[in-house]
């Protein structure tokens, strides 16, 4: 403890001391807040959304087989299945399910969280599952075979950790993880990168390749893609630059590409993206481009590359995916999406429309299986209108597979596009969502802004049902720091420049004002993890122009953040609090520092969760204790369980959830 910090022993994640606070806190805000009938109502209406069965059930293409992580009532924590394009077309598939999470749960009396599986390619029988502890990022990892529908007695297993791994082939993985003293970075992830083989114990892992201390992490992966079989080593020195190397039998050869770009490969093809603009082959690139050209031409010396995508003023790259044959790209045109096909011939890259994006709305690529054929599935919707699941076959028909439910009454709901001006003139979109007769209604603004984040219109059942239905208008604001026009967009907003996603903000709130939107008194503001940040700055730099803030799984505490779990590898996005010059102006915003017992602050709920191992709940502990020190409206609630998503499953998203809604209403209408 230390006479700047008082509060430090909240950082004491699962201390007696610190949890008997925890309980205390939310003791107070849940006897207020879930007391009345309303909220029962909200709560039981949430989960309904959540567990409704006429969801759409997601799937990934591996092989012939689709496969999908399902939860619903029954299933808390939820079955992984698979059925076939068959069955899937059905209206009630037959599914084959390999694990039951929560049987595994029961039977081990462990509070497992599904993480995911890596399924080794081709053949697609043996996975490696990963489960955590309440939801952590930390896992466990052990070996399934998904025809015996079983875990492998002797195969691969680890212990809690935040592992990095992959398959290499049937007796082989890449793995990260933590060997011991020194086998992790600053920021907590994998240092070292080995080959570890079937049957013999960790310590005789070969050696890959390592990285620096003070780097983000090192991982390995093999693309088995027959005929075009390669092993590749990335280096992550912070959150933005990255080196890339080929592992060949005479060990690893770098690739000659700047640190700022992404990098991937496909059979023939290497793909990079930008970041900046790159001068190479003779010619200038702008940030956001993305470039194609032959692997074994750029090996042997060839810099002549192809812009497959240019941005513009209004146009960014969003992703791409790759089917068998053909180049799938998702473009944002003033945030909303567009999809192209591009395929490779003897006379260049032919372009076609791919069509699937309502308007003011979002078409995202589900799912394709470039190791197969040119099937890809895309998933779209808008904010009042509800996914639809289609599969097609580039060159062939599109069909419907699935239609989710309308959870809300969309009847006359508007959605309309807006540009406020920012300090420096910058003009920055939002969208609003309004219901007929919402002029008295509460606004609610919902923002993130930081790495190179996209917030493109979806449907959302839970904000429908939460917010639309009761009367409120909901604002989803595309600031400086996202994604939403490329690169550029976000790197004018990093570092030093942090301050304009946070003008950004602020202009947004000021211009619904002024068009009549809303009233300062109605408007309340949402944001989680970094837009946690957000919402901490908007509460101690700009109060006056709110009426409520939900801060959920936030940063707070900027003089400390690189210290506690995962907070190193950011330092790329905000600075390092320890150089005196980064620290000068992440002072001027660090809520933590900034929060005055002067100050004239709106009614805000910190929400936040024990077992958060990336952004640390001593962010949202110790504000939460300062503030009441200083008397300040406060009120907060920490789910024991949840990781970074602040819930384990579906009842306590709902429950969550809810809190945070009722507390909105509460205050705002």
């Amino acid at each position: 403890m230390t006479v700047e910090d008082p509060y430090l022993w909240l950082e004491d994640v699962t201390g007696d001391e610190a949890l008997e606070w925890v309980r205390s806190r939310n003791a107070e805000t849940l006897d207020v807040l879930t007391a009345s009938e309303r909220f029962r109502q909200l709560r039981d209406s949430i989960r309904e959304v959540l567990d409704a069965g006429g969801r759409i059930p997601y799937v990934v293409r591996r092989g012939t087989h689709y496969y999908n992580f399902w939860q619903d009532a029954e299933h808390p924590r939820g079955l992984w299945r698979r059925t076939t394009l068959e069955q899937y077309r059905t209206a009630e598939p037959d599914w084959e399910i390999l694990l039951d999470v929560d049987a595994l749960a029961a039977a081990e009396d462990e509070n497992w969280v599904w993480k995911g599986a890596a399924v080794l390619r081709p053949g697609h029988r043996l996975g490696l599952v990963q489960l955590s502890r309440g939801g952590a990022d930390a896992t466990v990892v052990r070996e399934f075979d998904l025809d015996a529908h079983e875990f492998v007695e002797n195969g691969f297993a680890l212990s809690e950790a935040k592992h990095r791994i992959g398959w290499i082939d049937a007796d082989r993985v890449y793995l990260g993880t933590d060997f011991g003293p020194g086998s992790l970075t600053t920021s907590g992830y994998p240092r070292l990168v080995k080959e570890w083989r079937r049957g013999t114990p960790l310590e005789e892992a070969v050696l890959v390749a390592e990285g620096k201390p003070d780097d983000v992490a090192v991982a390995a992966y093999h693309d088995p893609t027959e005929g075009f079989e390669r092993d590749f080593v990335r280096r992550a020195i912070d959150f933005y630059r990255t080196e890339y190397f080929e592992r060949t039998p005479s060990g690893l050869t770098k690739l000659d590409l700047p640190e700022d770009v992404e990098v991937s490969t496909h059979r023939e093809w290497l793909l990079v993206h930008p970041r900046s603009a790159w001068t190479v082959g003779g010619v200038e690139h702008p940030a956001g481009t993305l470039l194609a050209i032959r692997y074994d031409a750029f090996k042997s010396g060839d810099r002549h590359f192809t812009a497959l995508f240019t941005p513009d003023a209004h146009t960014s790259l969003d992703y791409y995916a790759w089917t068998r044959n053909h180049l799938l790209l998702a473009t944002l045109h003033d945030v909303k999406s567009e999809l192209r096909v591009l395929t490779p011939g003897p006379d260049g890259w032919a372009e076609a429309e791919l069509g699937g994006a309502p308007e003011f709305g979002s078409a995202q690529i589900v799912d394709t299986e470039p190791d197969v054929d040119d099937e890809y599935l895309v998933d779209s919707s808008s904010y009042v209108q509800p996914s639809t699941l289609t599969r097609g076959v580039v060159g062939g028909d599109v069909e419907v597979l699935k239609q989710a439910p309308a959870f809300f009454d969309a009847t006359g709901i508007e959605v309309s596009q807006y540009f406020a001006t920012s300090d420096d003139g910058t003009k920055i979109p939002y969208f609003v969502v309004r219901p007929p007769g919402a002029e008295n209604g509460p606004t609610l603004l919902y923002g993130y802004g930081g790495f190179e984040v996209s917030l493109t219109p979806s449907y959302g059942g839970v904000v429908g049902r939460s917010w639309l239905s009761r009367g409120g208008t909901y604002v989803v604001a595309n600031i400086r720091g996202g994604g939403e026009y490329g690169p550029e967009w976000h790197m004018q907003a990093v570092k030093e420049n942090r301050y304009k996603a946070f003008q950004d903000f602020a202009a947004v709130a000021r211009d619904l004002v002024a068009r009549g939107i809303t009233t300062k008194e109605r408007l309340g503001i949402q944001g989680g993890s970094n837009g946690g940040l957000l919402m901490g700055v908007m509460l101690t730099s700009y109060p006056e122009l709110f009426g409520a803030i939900v801060c959920q799984v936030p940063l707070l505490d900027m003089k400390r953040y690189h210290l506690l779990p995962a907070g190193a590898s950011w330092m790329a996005e905000w600075g390092d609090p320890d150089v005196p010059e980064e620290w000068e102006y992440i002072s001027k915003y660090s809520p933590y520092q900034k929060v005055s017992a002067d100050g004239d602050y709106p009614p805000i709920l910190f929400v936040t969760s024990t077992r958060d191992d990336r952004v640390h709940p001593g962010h949202a502990r110790k504000m939460v204790a300062r503030m009441r020190e200083q008397g300040h409206d406060v009120e907060y609630f920490e789910n024991i369980e949840g990781g970074h998503g602040a819930a384990a499953d579906n009842e306590q998203l709902a429950f969550r959830s809810a809190v945070a809604y009722e507390f909105l209403w509460s205050k705002l209408s």
